[in-house]
């Protein structure tokens, strides 16, 4: 791998990085880009390169393996899980729950509670979004 190529890789992770901390902050791609130093055009396209899919349907993810564990391990409201990890409408966060993890919000509730007996580990690994 040549050096500038290492470069961009690195640039891409620290990116991804302030993805994976920052989920719950509104977060767009100009902004990202600069985290990266490249255009917004490249780095969406470099990052589907090296992580499969695009930076926002990343932080989708992203949000939703949260509001995962929020829904399997608190009380709290499925709309406040949705505000807390950085949805801006419950339509939004209920369809976008619902197409990366197969089922409602309410509905992943009901079943995690279902398998609380089990060990966290298996739990993590049969629930873990697969996009």
């Amino acid at each position: 791998m040549s050096r500038a190529a290492e470069e961009s890789n690195r640039r891409l992770l620290r990116a991804r990085d302030a993805m994976d901390r920052g989920y719950a902050e509104p977060l767009d791609i100009p902004a990202l880009a600069r985290i990266a130093h490249v255009s917004p055009a490249h780095f969406t396209r470099t990052f589907r390169a090296a992580f499969g899919e695009t930076p926002h349907r990343y932080l989708q993810r992203r949000r939703v393996e949260r509001a995962m564990f929020l829904l399997r391990e608190t009380d709290r409201s499925v709309t406040d899980i949705c505000f807390l990890v950085g949805f801006g409408s419950t339509g939004t966060f209920s369809r976008t729950f619902r197409d990366i993890v197969g089922r409602s919000p309410r509905t992943y509730r009901k079943e995690a509670a279902t398998v609380a007996t089990v060990p966290t580990c298996f739990t993590m690994a049969w629930t873990r979004p697969h996009t």
